[in-house]
């Protein structure tokens, strides 16, 4: 077999859903050097409110659109929180300074919260938050299926990635093969 054809083809273990191999020695001395200024914010003061404000925002903007109904107004919001949750959580990998020498590259911004430990009291709240927005979308669309299903299917594309059977899991539809 030529070199050519063993660099194009995918490893056996690369199927879509692949678990991330745990840091090496030189990334947990490099991520414990300096803080992560990255997910750090997140135990700071006023940074849980902040979540609320969006949510409160996201609702009056939807409000003031003319010809939204209060049940799709509802949808909107849930739908647009759940969509940058999951961007700002566990799509963007890594950190933007880049003063760590790369340790954190590796990981989603849901797995530098608190060092990866889970069932801290942030990772509680920020797992409450789309619950309570589901509970709260459905109840105000008059648990129309239409609207439960839509809201339902983007709830669970955020909570599921923040349980701990997903920590470090990724799914490589649209991501380049691993690096042994």
């Amino acid at each position: 077999m030529s070199a050519s054809t063993a660099a194009g083809r995918r490893r056996r273990s690369s199927s879509l859903i692949y678990q991330e191999p745990p840091e090496s020695i030189e990334q947990r001395t490099d991520q414990a050097a300096l803080p992560n200024l990255n997910a750090t914010w997140v135990n700071s003061k006023g940074a849980w409110s902040i979540h609320i404000i969006i949510i409160a925002m996201l609702k009056i903007f939807y409000d003031t659109v003319p010809g939204v109904s209060q049940e799709t107004s509802w949808t909107l919001t849930n739908i647009s929180y759940m969509a940058g949750s999951y961007l700002m959580f566990h799509w963007v990998h890594g950190i933007p300074f880049e003063f760590n020498a790369g340790a954190y590259d590796h990981l989603n911004m849901w797995e530098q919260i608190d060092n990866g430990d889970q069932y801290t009291p942030t990772k509680k709240f920020l797992l409450t938050v789309p619950v309570v927005l589901f509970l709260l979308s459905t109840h105000y669309t008059h648990y129309d299926l239409t609207y439960f299903t839509i809201n339902f299917l983007s709830v669970l594309a955020v909570v599921i990635p923040k349980l701990p059977f997903s920590h470090r899991m990724r799914v490589g539809l649209f991501q380049p093969i691993p690096e042994e």
